[in-house]
């Protein structure tokens, strides 16, 4: 089992650590609740080392990621970052993830850490089709740690400088110094408060771990875990792989047809998304439910006539709403607003309807 270099920290504050994608990870702290809150009214710190970390470089690696992933890289400027998607021929989604763009040769994506090794496969396989353009693996060289919530920016500028605060903006990243190491800081995040997230190598990021806390004490800054990261992230109604999105799933059939630039020329997966765009079956919704039930994944969902309609990609009790929530795979049928659905939880159905995402306002 894998240990991410913040683990004696986590150990020491008594974090319950679960395996999570052969990593040893803190599931939560003080408590999921506690640290959703703690998020969302100030600010939680989160270890997301676990997640895969790759430089693509060459003369054509922006030819090269056009090819390979739906949103427009060419649209990048240095210094600015981009959330996008890898898909099969098929529409099938290989995987999410965020680029960026530190110059026209190099690149830095950020993938998600159950498909670490199978994106890495998946993109030296193309690359043979781009001479002298290369990958390299620095998921075991790197620590990234996620600073968010609405006080995020004021601990930030206190342990770097109100300067670096300055220059950043929504999807843009920096790289400054700390302890004479290169970090790269990037405002990006997965929980829909402002935030940052911070790639550094793993020498320093105990260290960077410690002033964050020192400093953010005053602003009451707590650790947070992965079970606060995925209440956060469903209540914005972001995806999570293999749950909203996986291999089988087509980005225009699932609220992603914002990152899937048809124009933009050739990429993988193209042809099967203007299939799917001129004729789209399916969609992910979001709904509460109006009797006491907790969705889960895989609960089947009917319309008022009693007919299948879908089935449920994530659940929970949401800390912010107090309500119970979800996610689902539903037919266009029963995409709009304040459609009643009928949730079957060992045998017996509960009622909800489908709501507009996000179910909580940003920030």
């Amino acid at each position: 089992m894998k240990k991410t270099a913040l683990y004696s920290w986590h150990e020491e504050a008594g974090a319950k650590m679960t395996d999570f994608c052969g990593y040893l990870m803190p599931v939560q702290y003080s408590g999921i609740i506690a640290e959703h809150k703690g998020v969302r009214a100030s600010a939680g710190l989160f270890d997301v080392s676990h997640m895969g970390n790759f430089y693509v470089k060459g003369s054509r690696s922006l030819e090269f990621l056009q090819f390979m992933t739906t949103n427009d890289a060419a649209s990048l400027k240095n210094q600015q970052a981009q959330y996008t998607l890898m898909l099969y021929p098929e529409g099938g989604i290989v995987d999410d993830l965020i680029i960026y763009r530190i110059d026209h040769e190099t690149w830095f994506l950020v993938v998600n850490a159950s498909n670490m090794e199978k994106d890495f496969e998946w993109i030296e396989k193309h690359m043979q089709e781009f001479e002298g353009v290369s990958i390299e693996n620095h998921t075991e060289r790197l620590s990234l740690i996620a600073l968010q919530g609405p006080k995020s920016m004021h601990i930030l500028q206190r342990v770097f400088s109100s300067s670096v605060c300055e220059q950043l903006s929504s999807f843009q990243f920096l790289k400054t110094g700390f302890q004479g190491t290169e970090v790269m800081i990037a405002c990006t995040g997965y929980t829909g408060e402002k935030g940052v997230e911070i790639s550094l190598p793993n020498e320093q990021a105990l260290d960077l771990w410690k002033a964050i806390m020192t400093e953010g004490s005053g602003f009451g800054i707590m650790p947070a875990g992965l079970g606060a990261r995925d209440t956060l992230r469903l209540e914005m109604g972001y995806p999570l792989y293999g749950h909203e999105i996986n291999h089988k799933t087509n980005p225009v059939e699932t609220r992603l047809k914002w990152v899937t630039k048809l124009d933009k020329g050739d990429f993988i997966g193209r042809e099967a998304c203007i299939e799917a765009d001129r004729r789209p079956r399916r969609t992910i919704v979001g709904f509460v439910m109006e009797e006491r039930a907790i969705p889960r994944q895989g609960y089947t969902l009917y319309d008022a006539s009693g007919k299948e309609i879908g089935k449920v990609c994530s659940g929970t009790m949401s800390p912010t709403l107090q309500k119970p929530i979800g996610t689902a795979d539903v037919l266009r049928s029963a995409m709009e607003t304040g459609t009643a659905v009928f949730m079957e939880v060992r045998n017996k159905r509960y009622r909800g309807k489908v709501v507009r995402l996000p179910f909580v306002k940003q920030g």
